[in-house]
């Protein structure tokens, strides 16, 4: 059953629908209301003048390595195992504290990697890297 002639359906709408223009309109105009009082300074403050040295204190790097026989190094210098937990400890104390990179063996137990971390986060050491090579292709 047909709701309309052939004659109606035919007829070509000759209006614009214009509210997608309306949406458009709107949410610039909402978007310029937000900015321009961010763009605007409407507050003028003279600020006091000071002189100061910038600091250039750079914590110092601890090289940490494991080699492939679990033992530990300390900036290329070998250290016993019971001498580690004081000397994290010492470099813990420091400030700034300095920036701890661990460079483990690729054939080393991970065990000794992770009793080492263990330690480091004992010691309240918060800069931990840990240095890996890039992979040759």
């Amino acid at each position: 059953m047909a709701f309309g002639t052939q004659d109606e359906t035919d007829d070509v709408m000759n209006e614009i629908n214009m509210t997608p223009l309306v949406d458009v309109m709107l949410v610039l105009l909402i978007i310029f209301i937000i900015t321009v009082p961010v763009m605007k300074h409407s507050v003028n403050v003279d600020l006091p003048q000071a002189t100061n040295q910038p600091q250039d204190a750079k914590p110092e790097t601890i090289r940490l390595s494991v080699d492939a026989q679990g033992a530990y190094f300390w900036n290329e210098n070998r250290i016993d195992d019971k001498d580690l937990p004081r000397l994290l400890q010492v470099e813990a104390t420091r400030t700034p504290q300095p920036d701890l990179h661990i460079r483990g063996d690729k054939a080393v137990r991970y065990e000794r990697v992770a009793q080492l971390m263990a330690a480091v986060q004992q010691s309240g050491l918060r800069k931990i890297g840990f240095i890996t090579e890039p992979k040759v292709n």
